[in-house]
C-alpha cells in the first residue's frame, strides 16, 4: 500500500460519505450522522485531550494549532475554542469542503490542502500544539515515520504533540482477519463484503518503535496510553510528544 493510493481511497471516502469515514458506526452510514452529534464527538475528544494535559502541567490553550488530517473538521472546530487559530489539514479535497461548510468557529479555522507525504508547506516552528487522531492508523508505516519526524519540526521548542496509533488487532473476529489476512484481501473485504466506498488501511505501530522515531527527530515522548477499543477492534495507543526548548532539528 502506498500513500498515493491511500489519498486517493480517502479522496472517494469524502466525496461519497465524510462524517461516516471520520467515525465509523454501522447505524450513521449513508449521510446519517447528525451535524451537531457529530461536532460534539470533537468536543468530548478535545476536553478528554486538555485534561490530561493538565494533569501533566502542560498548556491546555494556544496561539496556532495544526489539526493533522482533520478531515470533515470535527476536531478543528473544538480545538478553535481554545485557540486563536487552528489550521486543519488533509489529503482530501472533498474532506476539506465538508469542514469548510460545517465550520462554526468564526474564522479561527484555516483548512489546507496538502497531498504530500510530508509537511513542507509549514515552516518549522510554526505551531504550539500539534494534534492527530484516527489519522496515523491509516498509513503505510514509513509514512508515519516522516510525519512523526515532521511533527517535530513543525512544532515551535518548548510545544507539544497530542498524537494516536494503532498498537495491534485484537482476538476478535475482525481482528484476527487483521492479523492472519493478506491486505489485498482485507481491502476486498471491504469493499465487498463490509459496502465501503473505498478501503481503510489499518497499521500497527508499536510504541517502541514509535519512540524511536521521535527522539530521532530531537522529540521526548513524555507520556502515553494505550487501550483497546472493541468496537475498532483495534488497541490504541495515544502519545503527548515534547519538542524541548533547546531542540536544534527544526530547520527547513
Amino acid at each position: 500500500m502506498d500513500f498515493d493510493q491511500v489519498r486517493r481511497d480517502w479522496t472517494t471516502l469524502g466525496a461519497r460519505d465524510p462524517l461516516w469515514a471520520v467515525s465509523v458506526s454501522a447505524d450513521k452510514r449513508g449521510g446519517r450522522w447528525e451535524v451537531d452529534e457529530f461536532l460534539e464527538l470533537g468536543r468530548r475528544d478535545v476536553a478528554t485531550a486538555r485534561a490530561w494535559l493538565a494533569d501533566l502541567g502542560l498548556p491546555t490553550t494556544w496561539e496556532r494549532v495544526l489539526d493533522f488530517g482533520c478531515g470533515a473538521g470535527r476536531l478543528s472546530q473544538a480545538l478553535a475554542e481554545h485557540a486563536d487559530e487552528v489550521v486543519g489539514v488533509d489529503v482530501s479535497a472533498p474532506m476539506l469542503d465538508t469542514a469548510r461548510a460545517l465550520d462554526r468557529s468564526g474564522g479561527r479555522c484555516r483548512f489546507v490542502l496538502n497531498e504530500a507525504p510530508d509537511l513542507h508547506v509549514f515552516p518549522s516552528g510554526s505551531f504550539d500544539l500539534v494534534y492527530s487522531e484516527l489519522v496515523l492508523q491509516h498509513l503505510p508505516r514509513r509514512v508515519v515515520a516522516d510525519y512523526l519526524a515532521e511533527f517535530v519540526r513543525v512544532l515551535r521548542p518548548g510545544a507539544i504533540a497530542l498524537v494516536q496509533c494503532t498498537v495491534r488487532p485484537l482476538w476478535t473476529m475482525k481482528g484476527v482477519v487483521w492479523r492472519l489476512a493478506p491486505g489485498r484481501l482485507v481491502r476486498l473485504l471491504q469493499r465487498a463484503v463490509l459496502g465501503y466506498p473505498a478501503p481503510m488501511l489499518m497499521t500497527p505501530v508499536p510504541p517502541a518503535w514509535l519512540r524511536t522515531v521521535v527522539e530521532a527527530h530531537g522529540g521526548v515522548v513524555v507520556d502515553s496510553a494505550t487501550t483497546p477499543q472493541p468496537e475498532t477492534h483495534w488497541v490504541s495507543a495515544r502519545y503527548v510528544l515534547h519538542k524541548p526548548a533547546g531542540a536544534t532539528r527544526d530547520q527547513d
